[in-house]
């Protein structure tokens, strides 16, 4: 078998100096796959992700990005092998108008990327509506769809995204996870760390369950949601 697209193999580290958060953990997605990581408060699900991109020390495991080990690069330098990354909070300039916040997330760019802009805008048509407003007056939901309009300015093969609907509204949340499936249709990999476990494992290819910074269930999305121990540990019963 192929090896998946983009993945983090046997990952042990942490940050600086402390001890290991992530024990011989794996995460990977494919091409046009959303994967999604779950597991209760504390295991590792955005430390994860965050080693993926290389924003923690690995001391055992590697990275590897359509064949290639990316384990010692910088995380600027995976954004320019095409991998973006939406953190959780703190993730738009929030004085600058909704168009300010794409134009900044084409800092690599040395082309004409209006048509990028433009398919964003097609994405979430919401924020072509509201191009010339300062995105700190948006709603928390809107605010998310800046935040990962301006990763897809790179455009990236993977899009990674750490909790995109946190504290947002249900409906806005189906939203969310509406578009995040048609950007999967594009053929972007999607990697995301999400505590509404089980509404994104409804939309997931592949699901992670960790604990405790280790894996405890890998399986489709289904198979997790039908799990009786993973819906009574992880899913409410």
């Amino acid at each position: 078998m192929s090896e998946p697209f983009l993945i983090g193999d046997g990952m042990t580290g942490g940050y600086g100096k402390g001890p290991d958060i992530l024990h011989d953990c794996t995460i990977s997605v494919d091409k046009g796959e959303i994967a999604v990581i779950v597991g209760p408060n504390g295991a590792g699900k955005s430390t994860g992700m965050k080693a993926v991109f290389g924003m923690l020390n690995l001391n055992k495991g590697a990275v590897r990005l359509d064949g290639e080990d990316i384990t010692k690069l910088s995380p600027q330098d995976r954004v320019a092998k095409g991998m973006g990354f939406v953190p959780q909070t703190h993730n738009i300039f929030t004085s600058m108008s909704v168009e300010e916040n794409l134009e900044m997330g084409a800092f690599i760019r040395t082309d004409d990327f209006r048509d990028t802009i433009e398919q964003v805008y097609e994405l979430f048509p919401i924020l072509g509506d509201k191009r010339n407003q300062p995105a700190g007056e948006l709603s928390g939901g809107q605010r998310q769809q800046v935040a990962v309009g301006r990763a897809l300015m790179t455009k990236p093969t993977v899009l990674m995204l750490d909790e995109p609907t946190a504290g947002v509204s249900p409906i806005v949340m189906d939203e969310l996870f509406d578009r995040i499936i048609e950007v999967a249709r594009t053929g972007i990999s999607i990697l995301m760390v999400e505590q509404n476990a089980r509404q994104a494992l409804e939309i997931a290819d592949k699901g992670y369950v960790l604990v405790q910074g280790r894996n405890r269930f890998t399986d489709t999305g289904q198979a997790l949601l039908a799990d009786p121990e993973v819906r009574k540990s992880f899913l409410g019963g």
